[in-house]
């Protein structure tokens, strides 16, 4: 008993010595061992002061740890200052941030990464299911209860034997997801309060129905479509685009339906209801989502639609598969009807993707560094007789604006080469289908000929750079000539104002 009490006397004097902020653990080089020994699980974020992800995460994830702790759990939310901190954060691959891994057993080896949400409840659930069974046993209709009071989405087993060979598929189920907390009961008083006539699955949920039952052969992959179709609500509103994006962007459905309306609009509840009916029928399919269009925050994603807010209220379809591909309906009345025609049409491959141009400036051609649209992207690039050096660029991208000097410098010193020109695009307002941009800025190559080729630019962003890349006819500093439509990096549309794609070692996620 003596031993006992010493190991934990000391186990407290060390649990001491780790500073806490808001129920955070913070942790250095000098005491990360001593807290992996101390707290057996620890989920630890490593970030940078100024990110601005890192910024909105910081809330969220002192609620988690909060509620952990609160909880009695040994489990505890830790964080590295990884600008400080640059030993811990190279050792365990930290390149961007924030980056966020889970130590479990005290072991500092292959830390698992983080993959769930950026809410406290996200935070939680993922943690519980790393740390103990897939499914909760349900004993009571009390313990029944406040699982489900205490989640916007639960999913509950109703087995009269947890041993059989459909309640041992639901477990498999639960051990496939990691944001939604899942329970299991043979109880007949739980049974009974939950009205459940035979062996199944409930989904429960806080918005639209309230509750999804399940029918079917309960198999893993059916019980996995039935959670993914109903655990979201039918109408998704994007709020704080660092917290819900990953929710919306990071899910399984990658075809994205957008309304973009003023919520002081005086017929905003009419065009809610009128996208809420039309959700009805695309349940798994397609993602409904609407953006206020009088919120700041939101008028980066108005700007990549090429929207302004006077157009509101409008609608814009996305798909986030291998490429980013945009639609745009026929009709600019906001119905149900419209909608459901919209969206099948678009299920059944029967729409055109919609791409923007601006107008040709008249002085596109007038200056050293020749202007790019939509509407001329293809005569100027794919000229035969020309080589042509184009630089895909956003407005607020900080690195585009650290390159414009060069680049007029570029088209300056070859503007009397009447075989190259220096060109320039902004692909925030211009979209074409031969060349698909993901990221700011991009350098592409067009050599003169028939065959439509584009070399991308890996070379040093400098005037030298670009000269021995020109005058090597695109050999020198560039990759290997390639079909115009491959991909490149993907394009971040919820970065920070002034950064580009992906910045080394960091990549705002």
């Amino acid at each position: 008993m003596l031993k006992l009490l010493i190991v934990c006397a000391l186990a407290a004097i060390s649990a001491a010595d780790i500073p806490e902020e808001e129920d955070v653990l913070v942790l250095k080089k000098s005491n990360f061992e001593e807290a992996l020994k101390t707290y057996p699980n620890i989920l630890v974020e490593f970030y940078a002061p100024w990110c601005g992800h890192c910024k909105a995460l910081v809330p969220e994830y002192a609620k988690a740890a909060g509620m952990l702790k609160a909880e009695g759990t040994d489990i505890r939310l830790a964080k590295v200052d990884a600008t400080e901190e640059s030993e811990l954060a190279q050792e365990f691959g930290v390149r961007g941030y924030p980056t966020i891994k889970f130590f479990k057993g005290g072991e500092k080896e292959n830390p698992k990464e983080y993959s769930a949400g950026r809410q406290a409840d996200d935070i939680v659930n993922w943690l519980k299911k790393r740390t103990g069974p897939a499914a909760t046993t349900l004993n009571d209709v009390t313990q029944a209860e406040s699982l489900i009071a205490d989640n916007e989405v639960a999913v509950i087993g109703f087995f009269k034997d947890v041993e059989s060979a459909d309640a041992k598929a639901f477990i498999k189920t639960a051990e496939a997801v990691d944001d939604i907390p899942f329970g299991i009961t043979s109880d007949d008083a739980v049974i009974s309060k939950f009205e459940v006539a035979k062996d199944g699955v409930v989904l429960f949920k806080k918005f639209d129905e309230g509750r999804n039952t399940f029918d079917g052969e309960i198999a893993k992959e059916k019980l996995l479509a039935f959670i993914k179709a109903n655990q979201l609500p039918l109408v998704i509103e994007f709020t704080e685009p660092k917290l819900t994006a990953p929710k919306i962007f990071g899910g399984e459905i990658k075809s994205h339906i957008l309304m973009f309306v003023p919520k002081t609009a005086t017929d905003f509840q009419d065009k809610m209801d009128q996208f809420k009916k039309a959700a009805e029928g695309f349940k798994g399919k397609i993602l409904f989502i609407f953006i206020d269009s009088d919120v700041d925050d939101n008028q980066r994603i108005l700007e990549f639609f090429g929207l302004k807010k006077e157009e509101c209220p409008t609608i814009r379809l996305i798909t986030l598969e291998e490429e980013m591909t945009k639609y745009k309906p026929e009709t600019s009345e906001i119905t149900a009807e419209n909608i459901i025609a919209f969206c099948t049409d678009f299920t059944e491959g029967k729409l055109k993707p919609h791409l923007m141009s601006q107008d040709i400036p008249d002085d596109w051609d007038k200056n050293p560094v020749q202007v790019l649209v939509g509407k001329n992207f293809e005569e100027v690039v794919f000229d035969p007789a020309k080589n042509v050096f184009v630089e895909f660029y956003a407005p607020w991208c900080g690195h585009c604006k650290q390159l414009a000097p060069i680049w007029d410098q570029l088209g300056e010193k070859f503007k009397d080469n009447a075989n190259i020109v220096v060109a320039k695009m902004d692909s925030t307002a211009n979209e074409i289908e031969a060349v698909k941009v993901h990221s700011f800025p991009t350098l592409k190559f067009f050599p003169a000929g028939e065959d439509r080729k584009v070399i991308d630019y890996n070379g040093e962003r400098t005037l030298d750079g670009f000269t021995k890349f020109l005058e090597s006819g695109g050999k020198e500093g560039g990759a290997p000539a390639r079909d115009e439509d491959e991909e490149t990096d993907d394009l971040d549309l919820d970065a920070e104002e002034g950064d580009s794609d992906v910045e080394e070692g960091h990549d705002e996620l």
